[in-house]
């Protein structure tokens, strides 16, 4: 065996949790009662040799009955006992015969616990083969009730512990993938709380800023802040009670408005342009989480001045992207949870996520310098609407009287 023996500790426990095996095999010891009566009535030649063969075999036997674990079983001293238990039953059967022809059975069941695969079968021959002889030798048709023991013996009783080792194989099994499930499902609530916690955040400390730099001059445009304010909020609450139970549904059309809102309240101009049928129900959600993540870190990290937003869906694919005209520059969240879980999520549905400094945006000015930044998703439309209608390409929004790049550049994040 691998030496994985010295370092699975856990299955090893597992192991040390069943029964031993070797405690069922040791009544077969009561075949030898005949060849131990003989001893004490003093029918047995060389008594003295015959109780000491008999000894030896006996701690031989109980020694290899409790090697069913699969690194005892490979290791070298139980290949050397099993060696010299077959030695000593071929010669006590030799010498002896009679009911010493018995201890053939035993060294079958011993072989059947030591060796597996073609060392068994080789073995498990060799021995049948010799306990045939040996009592064709002594009992001559008589050797068949011994020749046939032997054999059954040996098969069996692997056959039994294999079957014994694979249920706990798959008892370790079933429980290995029980925990993989637990931490899968701790990935996905982690990626969730920071996906909709993080965009929910920033887009209320966002137009929390605008309403109080509104307020002084319109009372009216920050009241309507604070009710975008209140609906973000009471949003988010039930998108983390959805989130908690895995059952959280994304409306692409509902995430596309949220952005614009949230753009606008930013001093950033939102263009959002859909052509093609609408995506799938599951591929709407990934699109969601996308835009949703995208609009978060455009908000806190881009200083853009616009940014577009462009779904185009074809029979076969559906492609979302968002380009906006700020510095490149995404902070430390470009490599973080944020859009490291996005990238997980689309692969797992047969999407890429792809992100990059270069944008196309129309700035004119300084702002024309700029950099930008472009993420680009693609996913299959396997779900695709069958109907093939095509959705209605949303007029460009420009956005009214709200705070400029500059004075959103200085909001905390």
């Amino acid at each position: 065996m691998s030496g994985s023996c010295g370092t699975e500790g856990r299955v090893q426990e597992k192991w040390r949790a069943v029964p031993p095996g070797g405690f069922g095999l040791l009544p077969w010891l009561l075949l030898g009662m005949g060849a131990f009566s003989h001893l004490f009535q003093g029918t047995t030649a060389n008594p003295w040799i015959g109780g000491a063969g008999l000894l030896v075999f006996n701690s031989l036997y109980v020694f290899l009955a409790f090697s069913t674990h699969p690194c005892r079983r490979d290791a070298l001293s139980t290949r050397v006992a099993l060696a010299l238990l077959a030695a000593v039953t071929c010669a006590l059967a030799i010498g002896y015969g009679g009911s010493w022809l018995l201890f053939f059975p035993l060294l079958g069941l011993a072989t059947g616990v030591v060796l597996r695969g073609r060392r068994l079968r080789v073995t498990a021959v060799a021995v049948t083969v010799v306990a045939g002889v040996v009592s064709c030798v002594h009992d001559g048709w008589g050797a068949l009730g011994i020749l046939y023991a032997t054999a059954v013996s040996t098969v069996v009783t692997a056959t039994i512990l294999r079957l014994a080792e694979t249920v706990r194989e798959l008892r370790a099994a079933r429980e290995e993938l029980a925990q993989r499930a637990v931490q899968e499902e701790r990935l996905r609530f982690s990626r969730d709380l920071h996906d909709l916690l993080g965009h929910t955040m920033s887009v209320i400390v966002v137009k929390s800023e605008a309403a109080r730099r509104l307020a002084p001059r319109d009372l009216d445009a920050a009241l309507a802040q604070v009710t975008d304010i209140e609906s973000v909020g009471r949003q988010a609450l039930t998108e983390i009670r959805e989130a908690v139970t895995g059952y959280r549904d994304g409306s692409l059309d509902t995430e596309l408005d949220r952005a614009r809102s949230a753009l606008t309240a930013a001093g950033v101009t939102p263009v959002v342009r859909r052509s093609g049928p609408p995506p799938g129900p599951r591929t709407e959600v990934l699109l969601s989480w996308v835009v949703r993540e995208a609009v978060t870190n455009v908000v806190r990290h881009s200083a853009a001045g616009r940014c577009e937003i462009t779904v185009t869906t074809t029979p076969e694919r559906v492609r979302l992207t968002i380009t906006d005209d700020g510095d490149g520059a995404r902070g430390t969240d470009t490599d973080g949870t944020g859009l490291h879980g996005l990238t997980e999520r689309l692969a797992a549905a047969g999407g890429t996520l792809r992100t990059g400094v270069g944008g196309d945006g129309e700035a004119e000015g300084d702002d024309a310098s700029r950099a930008g930044f472009t993420l680009t998703a693609e996913l299959p439309a396997d779900a695709a609407d069958s109907t093939g209608t095509p959705a209605a390409a949303p007029e460009p929004v420009a956005a009214g009287a709200r705070p400029g790049p500059a004075d959103r550049a200085k909001a905390p994040v």
